[in-house]
C-alpha cells in the first residue's frame, strides 16, 4: 500500500511517515516545497489551500494521514474543506486525522457550507459526509508543550515546572510519538472507525509531571502555577501573538473543568490494543 502523509518533516507527521518507511511501505510526503527532503518517501507538492494539488496527491495511495497545520481559523476551515473535497474526488479508501489536541466541537449547523465554527470539526465532518473509511485521532495535551525554551530552563535551573493550570487537575496527557504509534495502526485497520482518544488513563496532573522530570535529573522538581496571562507573554515569542492569546483562552477554558481526561470506551488502550506512553518513558525516549 502507498500512504499519504502529510507534515511529514514535522512533530506528528514525520514519525509515522518514519514508521512506514522502515516497516518497508511506500510513503509520499505532502509538503509545499520541492526542496523538502524525507528519507524513504517521495516528496510531492501541494497546498493545503488547493483541492486539485490534493487531489493529485491522494490519487496514487490508498491511505491519508492528515493534521490541519497552524493558520487563522479561517483558512484552516478553508483547507478542511479542500481536503474533504479531494478525499472525494481521489477515491481514496482511508482516511486517519488528528485532531492535534483541537477540541472536535460542532461546526456551526446554520452554516452548510462550514465557513464558520470549528474547522477541526468541519474536516471531520466532511469525512462523515464523504462516506470513506475513516477515523479521528483526539489527543488531549501535548507532552511535547513541556519542551518549550522556558519551561526547560527552569526545570533544569530552578527545579521547578511552570505550567498554567491547578495542581490537582487531572489530564489525559500525550506524546506525539503515541499519536504516530495509533495514526501506523489506523491506517492499517479501516475497521476502527470514528473517534480514537489518545491520552493517558487515569489521567495524571501537572505534579505527577513534575516528579517525572525530577527523576530523570535525580533531584526534586516542584509543580508550579502560572496564570494564563503569564504563560501567553512566555509563549507569545515563539508562535506570535495571536496564537498565544487562543493558547491562554484554552487553559482559561481548562481551569473551569473537573478533568480534561479520555472517555476509555474510545481510547487506543481499548480500540488498538495501545497503551500511551507514562511521562517518565516519553523523557526516556526522548533523551532528555
Amino acid at each position: 500500500m502507498t500512504y499519504v502523509i502529510h507534515g511529514a518533516t514535522g512533530a506528528q507527521g514525520a514519525p509515522v511517515a518514519a514508521a512506514l518507511a522502515a516497516a518497508g511501505k511506500k510513503v509520499i510526503a505532502v509538503t509545499r516545497s520541492a526542496d523538502t527532503v524525507v528519507s524513504g518517501a517521495r516528496v510531492v507538492v501541494a497546498d493545503y489551500a488547493s483541492t486539485a494539488e490534493l487531489t493529485r496527491a491522494y490519487r496514487d495511495a490508498e491511505a491519508v494521514f492528515v493534521h490541519l497545520p497552524l493558520a487563522s481559523e479561517d483558512d484552516r476551515r478553508a483547507y478542511a474543506r479542500h481536503i474533504a473535497a479531494a478525499v472525494r474526488a481521489a477515491g481514496t479508501a482511508r482516511v486517519v486525522f488528528s485532531t492535534s489536541g483541537s477540541p472536535l466541537a460542532p461546526a456551526d449547523g446554520g452554516d452548510p457550507d462550514g465557513r464558520t465554527g470549528n474547522a477541526v470539526a468541519t474536516l471531520a465532518g466532511g469525512l462523515a459526509d464523504s462516506g470513506v473509511s475513516h477515523a479521528v485521532i483526539a489527543p488531549t495535551l501535548f507532552l511535547e508543550n513541556l519542551l518549550m525554551p522556558h519551561i526547560v530552563e527552569a526545570v533544569r535551573e530552578r527545579g521547578a515546572l511552570p505550567y498554567p493550570m491547578r495542581a490537582g487537575f487531572p489530564v489525559s496527557w500525550a506524546s506525539h510519538l503515541d499519536v504516530a504509534d495509533v495514526a501506523v495502526a489506523l491506517l492499517e485497520r479501516p475497521e476502527v472507525t470514528g473517534v480514537v482518544s489518545v491520552g493517558q488513563s487515569p489521567a495524571i496532573t501537572a505534579p505527577d509531571l513534575a516528579e517525572a522530570f525530577g527523576a530523570r535529573l535525580g533531584r526534586r522538581v516542584r509543580f508550579e502555577t502560572v496564570t494564563p496571562e503569564d504563560f501567553r507573554a512566555s509563549v507569545a515569542p515563539l508562535i506570535g501573538e495571536g496564537a498565544a492569546a487562543d493558547v491562554a483562552d484554552l487553559y482559561r477554558a481548562l481551569d473551569t473543568l473537573p478533568e480534561y481526561a479520555i472517555a476509555l470506551e474510545h481510547s487506543a488502550q481499548k480500540l488498538l490494543g495501545i497503551t500511551p506512553r507514562t511521562a517518565s518513558r516519553w523523557l526516556e525516549d526522548i533523551g532528555f
